[in-house]
């Protein structure tokens, strides 16, 4: 396999080789991160990476544009059946690029969006001061409630009513519970606001029925098509007919150009895996391996953030452990569990140290991992956080889950 890359460049061949055996040999709960399949990988990698195609079908600014008609149209046809949107664009070529693109469809420089707080869940592109996002426009922001730990929609009204924001913006990066995207509806509706939803973390879940959908009830929808979707890196925006032109315009070329051709073949091949009914008991029990973590956890003296999980995530609180999220993270990395650090509500730590970490399914469900095992990596987290000076536990915890790994392989034939 791939003789070409390690007879030409064996430097870099040997790095790849080297975050192979990582992936095959450590646990990822990173509920961002998934694995793609073969199929997937062989489209990303293709010979349309040799190609520029600025443009839409039938419209581009480059010749010799024939097949990626095809495969872009292709893509499109695919998404819009997988997610019942009336237009899709799938030239994104991430998550934060898709989002801008929405606003600037959407918006002027200065309008105001009411999005979630960062350090409640929100996300980088949702408007913080941070990024290009709150520099453009003027966010305002909700949270969660100190108590609950949950949104209160009381709460996103009376913002919504003082504030009158040209768009609201529903999704999260870290929010473990159901977002019911009819309620955020009337509350748009009645202030005269456009609807945005990013379900960057959930697509897979919305796709496959086990998450309220958000595509009925919203002006715009961002998704990316890697995390539960199980794709390549990258994005799409769906949304409703009459912002189609906009939309389109708002991404080439208002927000890139030539698109990413060999990832729009990848990401037809994902939603063609999306539709089958494999996909959806693997979504399935993605939440049933989440809610067994979580409990699992819980029953062990750690404390989650709205005390469970109705998704991929959890957000474990580690402020009465006297340890970081960051220590927690690096220690649990010595010894094979790969999560990250994460800001919890109310956190008095800065997010580059943080009170919690933010473990995910996603990836150990691709694995074929199931309820047994979240017990047993909930085991492995709990000997490793409640003993963080002894090294020799975390060495023991380390060739545990080599053993758990060897018995769920990953792309065993790969090799650079």
């Amino acid at each position: 396999m791939n003789k070409f890359l390690r007879e030409f460049d064996p430097e870099v061949a040997e790095i790849l080789e080297s975050d192979l055996i990582r992936q095959q040999e450590n646990i990822v709960l990173i509920p961002s991160e998934n694995f793609a399949s073969r199929a997937v990988m062989e489209a990303q990698g293709s010979i349309m990476a040799n190609k520029y195609a600025e443009g839409y079908p039938g419209n581009r600014f480059y010749n010799g544009c024939k097949q990626m008609d095809k495969i872009e149209s292709l893509a499109i046809e695919r998404a819009k059946k997988l997610f019942g949107a009336e237009h899709v664009n799938v030239q994104p070529h991430a998550g934060t690029q898709a989002n801008m693109a929405a606003y600037f469809a959407l918006l002027k420089p200065g309008d105001t969006i009411l999005s979630m707080r960062i350090d409640h869940g929100g996300h980088l592109s949702h408007g913080t001061p941070y990024s290009a996002s709150g520099t453009f426009y003027n966010a305002v922001f909700y949270g969660v409630d100190r108590k609950t730990e949950l949104i209160d929609l009381n709460v996103v009204r009376d913002l919504a009513k003082k504030h009158k924001p040209k768009l609201i913006l529903v999704g999260a990066s870290a929010y473990p519970r159901k977002l019911d995207f009819k309620l955020w509806r009337e509350i748009a509706d009645e202030v005269g606001a456009y609807l945005m939803a990013d379900i960057a973390h959930i697509a897979g879940l919305i796709v496959a029925g086990v998450h309220p959908d958000p595509v009925p009830y919203c002006d715009v929808v961002t998704v990316t098509s890697h995390k539960t979707l199980r794709g390549p890196r990258g994005a799409i925006i769906l949304c409703k007919k009459e912002h189609a032109k906009k939309i389109d315009h708002a991404v080439f070329p208002g927000n890139q150009g030539g698109p990413f051709m060999h990832s729009i073949a990848a990401k037809a091949v994902a939603f063609q895996e999306a539709m089958r009914p494999e996909f959806r008991r693997y979504q399935e029990q993605i939440v049933k391996n989440a809610k067994a973590l979580a409990n699992a956890l819980m029953k062990r003296g750690f404390r989650l953030v709205s005390r469970g999980t109705d998704n991929h995530l959890m957000l474990v609180d580690l402020s009465d452990k006297n340890i970081t999220g960051k220590e927690a993270a690096n220690l649990l990395e010595e010894a094979g569990i790969i999560t990250n650090k994460n800001v919890i509500p109310y956190d008095t730590r800065s997010p580059f140290v943080t009170s919690g970490i933010r473990p995910g399914t996603p990836a150990v469900t691709t694995r074929g991992m199931k309820e047994p095992e979240m017990e047993q990596i909930a085991q492995f987290i709990s000997d490793v956080l409640h003993s963080p000076k002894v090294a020799m536990i975390r060495t023991q915890v380390r060739y545990l889950v080599r053993d758990l790994c060897k018995q769920f392989p990953l792309y065993q034939d790969l090799h650079y």
